[in-house]
C-alpha cells in the first residue's frame, strides 16, 4: 500500500506540474504533504520535513552565493577582455566565430543561469553573426553545446536538483564528473570547430565591417534581459586582476576540497563584494538585482526538500524501489548508471528538470541501492545527460525559447541541427566517466 502511495504520489505530482495546473514549488509541498495524511503519518509530518530541510540547506546556501559571485563577476566585466579578444581574433573567419562562440558561452554560463547565458551570448553575438552572413542556427547549436556542458556546474539545475534531492553534496556528485566535463568542454570546442568549418566552406573568409562591438553593454544585464543598465561600472586593471585571482583560488580550492562549498562561497562573495561595491548601496544595489534569481532557485531546493524528506521519512521510496528490484532482472539492474547516462538526454525533451530530478531520479536511486549501487553514482549519470546538455533543445523549458527567439530560428530546426552533437556530448561523457569510474558499467 505504501509502495502504491509512493506512485501516485508522484504521478500526481508529474501530472500537475506537466500540465502546469500549479507551481512547481506549491507541488513540492503540497502533494507529499496531502499523501502523508492520507497514509496515515500526520504525527511523523513536522520532524520529517525538518529532517529534509536540514539535509538540503547546505545546497540551497550553496547555489545562492555562487549565483551571487559569479553574478557580480560578469556585472564588473572580468570576462569583457577575454571576450573582446575572442572576437578580435575571429573577425574575419566563420570557423574561429564558431569557436569563440563556445569559448565565450562556457565563460558566461559560470553563473549557472541559462537564461541570462542566452541573453548576454546571443546579444553580443547576433550581430558578428548577420554582418558576416553565417546562419543563426549556428550561433543557436553552439550555444546550446557550451551552455549544457557548463550546467553541470554543481550551482547549475541539474546538478543542485540532484544534490538536493538525494541529500548529497558536491564533493559526492561533481568532483568524481570533473574528468568527464572536461571532456566534454574539450568535445564542444571540436564540435564548434567541425561546425564552424562546414560554415566557411560554405562562405568561404570574409571581412567584419569596422565598428561591431564584442559586447554591446545592453547585452550586459544579467537576469533582467537585455536593456537594464548596470550598476556596477567597468574595474579597473588593479581590480579586474584582483577579480581573476580570486575566481581562480576560489575554483582550485573547489577542486581540492579545501573546505565545503557553500563555506567557500559565503567567504568568496563577501570579499568580492567589499573590494568591487564597497558602499552599504552597491551592495544592496546588487542583491536586489539578483535576488530574483537567487530566490526562485533557493525556494526549489527547499521545497525539494520537503519532498524528499516526506517520502523518505515515509518509506515510500523504499517500497517503490523495491517493487521495481523485483521487476529488473538482475543482469539488468548492473548497468542502470549507464542507461540513466545514455537515456538522460533524450528525456529531456519529455521531462522538465523538476519532473525528472524531483519526480523521477529518487526512484531510479533507490532502485538502484537495490543492486548495490550508490544512489551518488545514479546522480552523477543523470547529470551527464538529462538537461545537461538536453536543456537547451527541450521545448519544455522556457530559456530555450529565449535562445532561439532572439536567434529568429524556429526550435524544430534549432533541434533537428544540434541533437546529434548534443548526443555526442553526452556519450563523449559517459564514456570517460566510465574510464574514471565516476560511473560503473
Amino acid at each position: 500500500m505504501i509502495a502504491l502511495l509512493g506512485f501516485l504520489t508522484i504521478g500526481l505530482f508529474l501530472a500537475l506540474t506537466m500540465t502546469k495546473r500549479v507551481s512547481v514549488l506549491t507541488a513540492l509541498v503540497l502533494v507529499p504533504v496531502a499523501a502523508a495524511l492520507i497514509g496515515g503519518f500526520a504525527s511523523d509530518l513536522g520532524p520529517m520535513i525538518l529532517e529534509g530541510l536540514g539535509k538540503v540547506a547546505p545546497t540551497g546556501i550553496m547555489i545562492a552565493f555562487a549565483v551571487l559571485y559569479f553574478s557580480l563577476m560578469i556585472d564588473t566585466g572580468l570576462f569583457d577582455p577575454l571576450i573582446r579578444g575572442i572576437l578580435r581574433l575571429a573577425k574575419d573567419d566563420p570557423l574561429r566565430i564558431a569557436v569563440g562562440t563556445a569559448v565565450i558561452t562556457m565563460c558566461v554560463a559560470l553563473d549557472g543561469d541559462g537564461a541570462s547565458t542566452f541573453l548576454i551570448t546571443v546579444s553580443a553575438l547576433l550581430p558578428v553573426y548577420r554582418r558576416l552572413g553565417m546562419s543563426p542556427l549556428v550561433l543557436t547549436g553552439v550555444v546550446c553545446l557550451g551552455a549544457g556542458v557548463m550546467n553541470m556546474l554543481p550551482w547549475g539545475g541539474p546538478t543542485a536538483r540532484a544534490m538536493a534531492v538525494l541529500k548529497l553534496d558536491g564533493s559526492q556528485v561533481f568532483t568524481p564528473v570533473l574528468p568527464a566535463m572536461a571532456a566534454g568542454i574539450a568535445w564542444v570546442l571540436v564540435a564548434s570547430f567541425l561546425i564552424g568549418l562546414r560554415e566557411r566552406r560554405r562562405l568561404g573568409t570574409v571581412a567584419l565591417p569596422a565598428g561591431a562591438q564584442a559586447v554591446p553593454a545592453e547585452a550586459r544585464a544579467v537576469g533582467d534581459g537585455p536593456g537594464t543598465p548596470l550598476a556596477p561600472a567597468r574595474t579597473g586593471r588593479l581590480r579586474t586582476a584582483f577579480n581573476l585571482v580570486l575566481t581562480l583560488a576560489l575554483l582550485v580550492c573547489l577542486v581540492l576540497q579545501v573546505m565545503p562549498l557553500p563555506v567557500l562561497f559565503v567567504v568568496g562573495f563577501s570579499i568580492a563584494a567589499v573590494v568591487n561595491l564597497p558602499t552599504w548601496d552597491k551592495q544592496q544595489e546588487l542583491l536586489e538585482r539578483h535576488g530574483k534569481s537567487v530566490v526562485l532557485v533557493t525556494t526549489m531546493v527547499f521545497a525539494a526538500g520537503v519532498f524528499t524528506g516526506v517520502l523518505t521519512g515515509t518509506k515510500m521510496i523504499d517500497e517503490m524501489a523495491a517493487a521495481f528490484v523485483g521487476i529488473i532482472p538482475e543482469s539488468f539492474g548492473g548497468h542502470l548508471p549507464v542507461l540513466v547516462a545514455l537515456t538522460g538526454m533524450p528525456l529531456s525533451l519529455v521531462f522538465t528538470p523538476d519532473a525528472y530530478y524531483f519526480g523521477v531520479l529518487p526512484v531510479l536511486a533507490q532502485t538502484a541501492t537495490g543492486f548495490g549501487i550508490d544512489s551518488a553514482e545514479i546522480a552523477r549519470a543523470a547529470i551527464l545527460g538529462q538537461m545537461t546538455t538536453g536543456f537547451p533543445l527541450s521545448p519544455l523549458t522556457a530559456a530555450t525559447f529565449i535562445l532561439v527567439g532572439m536567434s529568429g530560428v524556429q526550435l524544430g530546426r534549432h533541434q533537428r541541427f544540434i541533437f546529434g552533437w548534443a548526443f555526442a556530448t553526452t556519450a563523449v561523457m559517459t564514456v570517460v566517466a566510465l574510464a574514471t569510474t565516476a560511473i560503473s558499467l
